[in-house]
């Protein structure tokens, strides 16, 4: 018998002793742990749209620069997301979360104190190995916590927080950086991912984890506690355990999750292309369609109050509508608004239009990042899964503004919105034909699932 049938029974079973817990204080206590961290992250993701005006117009960094800047930021969170897949499966969700959360604190702070241009360039790629890494490790270590019932609107409402930071870091550069220069903003992301690493240090490893690396009593004395504190005095009678075969690698391109593989980089592909190959273009595509800057950022901000609305949107609707009818349904709303968008020049029509597309997004953005991909994976190679399709996602934001200028070049707004809706079908067509449904479902009961 090889190692990748070996059989184990779960004298635990940690998976469901969690999935039958009442929501309590232990997991708000995880959610705004893990969520403290998360928000940085989407701070910090978004802080270059403040930062880089300031540092050509000061004359410390050229144009050129400030691409290699984006650039090295998105390929930093592709080897991020995939290195921190293979740490977090290998030595834990607390091993992996607190050490990209320490080179993200740390680089944080080298940045604000860059001497140069190209010195911060140097610690905005270490950043991006410490962003990368958290959106992979963060929503799939509270995937394990949280029950069924209400998994995936608390996942979405992570997604939510992540969310948050651009508004965040918008009014912070707004207010900072007239009076004290850009450099504040990079050591408050290092400041507060610090505080947060040592407020982490508290937080337990995950008992599914625990039990599926054969460290048995460690898991129990963690699902204890747990208990304790979500006010179960004593474990419950659970049915006998049934043998089940230990996840490998080599699983991920087997017939089961290897089309799970597929659907999860289809998704994260084509949102991350939505996000950074039109959404932070919106700006430069109003300009180009004859406004004046002014107006363009009034009216991004005005449409941008969409993201907020439609995470809490995605809440609402993933558990109880399902993961696969909200998916498809959001993609179906965004074809729809992403084909009347390049057709409204009166500002009447044009910001509705374009409200409705980024709210029919975001809702995407909630499920697609926090909640479905995470779910599809045992919990023995979730990390690497996840990785691996948060690897291709972020892959896709080195290419996709290249697309993105070329196809607006050529065809304008109506060429990039044909773009996105040609990457909208075959997301639906991928969701439809290979998606599975795990709302309502214990991850184990998924993991099982044809």
């Amino acid at each position: 018998m090889t190692s990748s049938d070996t059989m184990t029974i779960s004298t635990v079973q940690s998976g469901l002793r969690l999935d039958r817990l009442p929501i309590s204080a232990f997991h708000k206590r995880i959610f705004w742990l893990i969520g403290a961290g998360m928000f940085f992250d989407g701070y910090d993701l978004y802080i270059g749209t403040s930062v880089l005006g300031s540092t050509v117009s000061t004359g410390f960094s050229t144009l050129a620069q400030n691409a290699q800047f984006v650039s090295m930021t998105f390929f930093g969170m592709t080897i991020g997301a995939l290195l921190a897949g293979f740490l977090g499966d290998a030595y834990g969700r607390r091993f992996s979360y607190q050490t990209n959360l320490l080179i993200f604190g740390i680089a944080s702070l080298a940045a604000a104190a860059a001497p140069t241009m190209d010195w911060l360039i140097a610690a905005r790629f270490l950043m991006g190995l410490g962003l990368g890494a958290e959106i992979v490790v963060g929503y799939s270590t509270l995937t394990e916590f949280v029950p069924p019932a209400k998994r995936g609107k608390w996942l979405s409402f992570m997604a939510m927080i992540v969310v948050c930071g651009l508004p965040a870091t918008t009014l912070l550069g707004s207010l900072i950086i007239p009076y004290f220069g850009w450099r504040p903003l990079f050591a408050l992301a290092g400041v507060g991912a610090l505080v947060v690493w040592q407020m982490r240090k508290a937080m337990p490893e995950s008992p599914r984890w625990l039990e599926g690396k054969g460290r048995v009593a460690e898991a129990e004395q963690v699902m204890r506690s747990i208990e304790f504190e979500a006010g179960v005095k004593e474990a419950p009678a659970l049915a006998p355990a049934q043998p089940m075969r230990s996840a490998v690698v080599g699983d991920l391109f087997g017939r089961k999750l290897f089309p799970r593989m597929v659907v999860g980089s289809i998704v994260l592909i084509v949102i991350n292309t939505l996000i950074f190959g039109f959404v932070t273009w919106l700006p430069t595509f109003f300009v180009q369609q004859g406004l004046t800057l002014t107006r363009s950022f009034a009216y991004t901000i005005m449409i941008s109050l969409a993201a907020p609305i439609g995470c809490a949107l995605g809440a609402y609707l993933s558990d109880r509508a399902g993961r696969k009818p909200t998916i498809i349904g959001a993609s179906v709303v965004a074809i729809i608004f992403g084909a009347l968008y390049p057709y409204t020049a009166d500002p009447l029509f044009l910001v509705p239009t374009g409200f409705g597309l980024l709210l029919a997004i975001y809702v995407l953005v909630a499920l697609l990042y926090g909640v479905y991909t995470p779910e599809l994976f045992p919990t023995e190679v979730r990390l690497r899964a996840n990785g691996i399709c948060n690897m291709l996602g972020r892959g896709a934001t080195i290419v996709s503004p290249f697309i993105v200028v070329a196809l607006f070049k050529a065809y304008g707004v109506g060429g990039v919105t044909g773009f996105m809706i040609a990457l909208l079908i075959i997301q639906i067509i991928a969701v439809a034909g290979w998606g599975i449904e795990p709302a309502r479902r214990g991850l184990e009961e998924v993991t099982a699932a044809e």
